[in-house]
């Protein structure tokens, strides 16, 4: 009775499958028994290939899911703040930073201890910014980025009434670069426990 037994082997240099067969034969009586090897091809390169190339495609799968998670991350860019309840800040006969203290939300990139936002990622960002004041003084704010101005608001004196300004504006950024609100020289700014006087920004898209 005739039996077969199927090897699988392994070709690695080649990286395929080559299956045999290796068969005993029945002879004549007195011819004793001997082996015949039939190579029967089962496709085991096509499968080794098609192996490799879905090894391939989920590699490049698992990047482009990398590059997702990087961009989503990315993405997550916002803050928005008020000074606080603090009465009058100002005037001084020099500008400074302007610390917007009273956090409502920040992704990481607003630091309220120095009032500076530093760019996580080149983008396209929008920031706002308000300012309230006793007009018996003026208020100028500055909106800036590395030390350049980019847009500013200014109150001028008007009696002894409460005045707001606001201004926003987008702004392309490079990764590391700062933005923050400075108060001009010999001028004031107001805020209390209704937060009138706020900064705040978000990533628009990535660059």
């Amino acid at each position: 009775m005739k039996t077969s037994v199927v090897y699988v082997v392994l070709a690695l240099s080649f990286s395929c499958f080559s299956v045999v067969e290796v068969q005993p034969l029945d002879h004549e009586a007195g011819e004793g028994n001997s082996t015949e090897i039939h190579s029967i091809d089962e496709n085991g390169c096509q499968l080794a290939v098609i192996l490799r190339e879905l090894e391939a495609k989920l590699r490049n799968t698992e990047k482009q899911l990398q590059d997702l998670r990087q961009e989503f991350q990315g993405n997550r860019v916002a803050f928005g703040a008020s000074i606080g309840n603090v009465g009058n800040i100002g005037p001084f006969n020099t500008e400074i930073i302007v610390t917007y203290k009273n956090v409502f939300s920040n992704t990481g990139a607003y630091n309220p201890a120095t009032g500076i936002f530093t760019a996580p990622v080149k983008g396209v960002y929008y920031f706002f910014f308000s300012g309230h004041n006793v007009s018996t003084k003026p208020m100028g704010l500055r909106l800036m980025r590395n030390g350049e101005q980019m847009v500013t608001v200014y109150n001028h004196p008007a009696g002894n009434r409460h005045e707001t300004g606001t201004n926003g504006m987008n702004l392309q950024l490079e990764e590391g670069d700062q933005v923050y609100i400075k108060l001009r020289s010999d001028t004031w700014i107001f805020d209390n426990e209704n937060n009138h006087s706020t900064f705040t920004g978000h990533l628009l898209f990535p660059l």
